[in-house]
This record gives C-alpha cells, sequence and structure tokens, in this order.
C-alpha cells in the first residue's frame, strides 16, 4: 500500500520551534523547507538545524520529507550531502521541468547512498511541477525513477511563470490540476494537489481541498498547521463511503465462493473501477483510523 498522504505541511527549515514540534501537528507528512521559507544567508545554518532534527528527533508515524533548494542554485548537492546520510523519507526537489533533472538528482542520491553504506533507493522523492514546462512533461518527470511517489503542484511560482493572476477559484490551474492528476496516475504514483493560500479562509479552504479530492489528487499541502484538520477531514473517507466499499468487497468475496463471474450490488454492476476504488478506500480506512472490512 502506499503512503497516505491526505496533508502535508510546510515547516521552514528555520524555525527550530516547530522543527521540534512537527510530528504533533496532524500532518500525515511535514516538509522541512530548505528553500522557499529560508532566505540565502541562513541556508547553511537552516540545512544543519534539519540535518540535525532528523538525527535526533522521532517524528513517530509522520513523514519526513526535505525540500532541497532548486538545481539551477549553488545549494542543491550541499543539501543533498548533508541531508541524505540523516535518513529523510522523501526528498522534493522544486522547478523540476524535465526528467533528465530527476536523473541527475536520483544519481547524486545515489551516490550519497552508496558512500554512506545506505541501502539502494532507501530515499524517496516528491517533484514539484510548477513551470509551464514542467507541466507539459509532467508524464515523462512521472516515469523518470522509481524513486517517485508522487507528483506535486506548485501553483503559486506557475502563475507566475505563465503570467496568469491566481484566484481563490483556481480556474488559472484547472488545466494544470488536471495534466498533473493523470501524468500522476498514469505513472501509478501519487498526486498531491497545491496549498490555499489563505490561512484565515477556512471555508474556502474546504471547499478548494474537496474540488482536488473530487479531481483525483490523493492529498493536499498546507503552509498552516490551522488548515491541517480541514484537509484530513476532506481526504478521510466518510462513513459512507466506507460503508459502500465494504459492501463491494463483500459481495466479491462472495461472488468467488459461488463461483460467480458477473457481480452486481443493488441494482449496480461491480466492475475493475468499483473494486479498485472499494480497495483504496479501505486502505485509507485502515490506515488513518486502524478499521477493518470485518467492523
Amino acid at each position: 500500500m502506499s503512503k497516505v498522504r491526505r496533508t502535508m505541511l510546510f515547516i521552514p527549515g528555520d524555525n527550530p520551534g516547530m522543527l521540534l514540534n512537527g510530528g504533533v501537528l496532524g500532518a500525515d507528512s511535514i516538509i522541512f523547507d530548505l528553500e522557499d521559507a529560508v532566505s540565502l544567508t541562513e541556508k547553511d545554518s537552516a540545512r544543519i538545524l534539519v540535518r540535525n532534527a532528523l538525527k535526533n528527533l522521532d517524528y513517530g508515524k509522520t513523514e519526513v520529507i526535505v525540500r532541497i533548494n532548486a538545481l539551477n542554485t549553488d545549494f542543491w548537492k550541499k543539501d543533498l550531502d548533508q541531508i541524505i546520510p540523516a535518513l529523510p523519507e522523501v526528498i522534493m526537489p522544486p522547478k523540476i521541468e524535465k526528467a533528465e533533472e530527476i536523473v541527475e538528482i536520483c544519481e547524486y542520491i545515489s551516490k550519497i547512498e552508496k558512500d554512506m553504506g545506505i541501502e539502494d533507493k532507501t530515499i524517496k522523492i516528491i517533484p514539484i511541477i510548477e513551470t509551464s514546462l514542467g507541466i507539459e512533461n509532467s508524464f515523462q518527470i512521472g516515469q523518470a525513477s522509481p524513486r517517485l511517489e508522487a507528483l506535486f503542484l506548485g501553483a503559486e511560482d506557475l502563475t507566475a511563470n505563465i503570467g496568469a493572476k491566481r484566484t481563490k477559484s483556481g480556474d488559472e490551474i484547472f488545466y494544470s490540476r488536471s495534466r498533473i492528476v493523470i501524468a500522476a496516475k498514469a505513472s501509478e504514483i501519487q498526486a498531491i494537489d497545491t496549498p490555499y493560500t489563505d490561512i484565515d479562509d477556512e471555508e474556502g479552504l474546504k471547499k478548494d481541498a474537496q474540488f482536488a479530492k473530487d479531481m483525483g489528487f490523493d492529498g493536499k499541502a498546507s503552509i498552516s498547521p490551522r488548515h491541517v484538520e480541514t484537509i484530513n477531514k476532506v481526504f478521510t473517507p466518510s462513513e459512507e463511503e466506507i460503508e459502500f466499499a465494504k459492501e463491494v468487497i463483500e459481495a466479491i468475496n462472495r461472488a468467488e465462493e459461488e463461483g460467480r463471474g458477473v457481480i452486481s450490488m443493488k441494482g449496480q454492476m461491480i466492475d475493475a473501477p468499483i473494486v479498485n476504488r472499494a480497495n483504496h478506500v479501505l486502505e485509507i480506512y485502515k490506515s488513518v483510523m486502524g478499521g477493518s472490512i470485518n467492523e
């Protein structure tokens, strides 16, 4: 089963208090940010803070991701040199535009893993797609390495890149959202939606998260701990979804026991997509709530 990533919370890499408390903020994944959240003069100190946090703090079941600096800077290799030996679960490279960039990052990570005696491909990758070229190449990027876990849409930089106005409705990123979801699912990895940047607009956040879920995104990023609970709730299956999924799997099991090839439930034909969706719902239910089909 893939890691459940309903919420991915950005934490500035130069904020010791947030680094210390990252595991208790409720997010499925926390992203220690060495890029946008850190000024040029603080890059070295933030890198050390994040490295020490990874080495010395226990974040429990919370997945730990590190967003490194972009490949067009002098910082990304220094980031990996310090961070990979501390064993983050995922590296998040920003502004990825081509599959070749993923290959370059993976080769550098592999070298560090080998030098440190770390098993090959231990460290996973979730690239941020945030330019027009990256959007158009998203499928090739998704296919670039077995390290890839998801594609992440970065709408703020994307809209700046294409000269669009960023709006709460998100009409300007509809195509990009669709492209990321299709590319991710075709690559058999997850799709993660962009943060909702108005910290005080709870209703807008809920609407935006629900729209992303309905489009096929597996989770949504956040720049504020205040958004985590709402996003988690949206991306957690409802009681109705869970009960329907249980009924589907039970119907499938009965049909197999009775040797029936055609399966229907309440007048609805049960085909492979419905079964796959039911299994996905129950996987999230089991991971998040510890439930089982027998409950």
